[in-house]
């Protein structure tokens, strides 16, 4: 029998799309785990986010920068794999001497990858642990500790810092990317799922209420922005994001919208999901959880349209239009 709740395969703990399915296959019982899980994502509790930020991080000078940053050039300590906490301009170069990852650049420039012209391999993997404004920063940085000590102690070295400069509290973490045994760590989206998983049950261990659940079960379209993208949004200086409103502006102006292709896909996952969570309801019912299976049938409910990035996009570009007209009116007005 296929649990789609599954907590050991390389599916998501809520795989709703079973339950959709139905027949002989799907679970006739949600174990104590799938009913938290359950419960803890219609009541919304806050997710976690665990983020692999791709860039710099094949050579030593942009693993340095990066180090660099997070130490925030000195003021801000870095915690170590061997509980040290380390801080100052030095920090940054003595871990670069204790990691050998001068040596790791050298024989990575003689290998036969890079005589290929293949992309180098990561020295390091640079990922971020982050909750919602207002969780305590101090148990963010706990429960990464953790996290950090479970998945890579004796094998893969690893610094922190905990980052407060932002509404949300967030550790950055450096990880050697081969292991002490020569091991190359491999990131796949079924590692970031299980991540996600530890992350928040190291954070409910510290008594932070965390959930781990996919985007689509909750339904959210909204997909997340590459940390480049997302850093520049902020500034306000993204050339993605400009080109993306330019692009949805037009259309607007033209009265001609194009069909986009991932519309009927976004609709037709909603679909499943809607589906699966009405199913999960009525087991939920047989197994004398009605409150919790009236609260699931209110979440399906209270579900957002799907909507693209560029439908989202222009939706705002017309609010905006109409808020002007609306204000160039009332000057008009009071000029009379």
């Amino acid at each position: 029998m296929v649990r789609p709740f599954s907590l050991t395969t390389d599916e998501p703990l809520l795989d709703l799309a079973s339950y959709a399915r139905g027949g002989a296959q799907r679970a006739d019982r949600l174990s104590l785990a799938e009913i938290a899980q359950i419960s803890r994502t219609v009541h919304r509790t806050p997710e976690v986010m665990v983020k692999v930020l791709n860039q710099g991080a094949q050579n030593l000078g942009a693993v340095r920068r990066h180090l660099d940053y997070i130490g925030r050039r000195g003021e801000v300590a870095i915690e170590t794999d061997d509980g040290q906490r380390v801080a100052g301009h030095d920090a940054e170069e003595n871990l670069l001497e204790d990691w050998d990852l001068d040596l790791d650049e050298l024989r990575r420039r003689t290998s036969l990858s890079a005589a290929n012209g293949r992309d180098p391999p990561k020295l390091v993997h640079k990922l971020m642990f982050s909750m919602p404004a207002g969780t305590p920063p101090d148990k963010v940085l706990a429960a990464t500790r953790e996290f950090a000590r479970e998945h890579f102690a004796l094998k893969h070295r690893y610094a922190m810092a905990l980052h407060t400069d932002e509404p949300h509290p967030h550790v950055h973490m450096v990880v050697k990317a081969v292991s002490e045994q020569g091991i190359r760590l491999n990131i796949r989206k079924a590692t970031l799922r299980e991540w996600r998983r530890d992350f928040a049950r190291h954070l409910r261990q510290q008594g932070v209420p965390a959930n781990a659940t996919e985007r689509a079960v909750r339904g959210v379209t909204e997909k997340a922005k590459r940390d480049g993208i997302y850093r520049a949004m902020l500034r306000g200086e993204s050339t993605y994001l400009r080109a993306r409103v330019q692009a949805a502006a037009a259309e607007i102006a033209s009265g001609r919208r194009r069909h986009e292709p991932g519309k009927s896909t976004l609709v037709d996952t909603r679909q499943k999901v809607r589906l699966g969570w009405l199913a999960v309801s009525d087991m939920l019912d047989r197994q004398g959880q009605p409150e919790l299976a009236a609260s699931v049938r209110r979440y399906v409910d209270n579900m957002e349209t799907p909507v693209t990035e560029k439908e989202r996009m222009s939706a705002q570009l017309i609010q905006r239009i109409q808020q002007n007209r609306h204000r160039h009116k009332d000057r008009e007005a009071l000029s009379r």
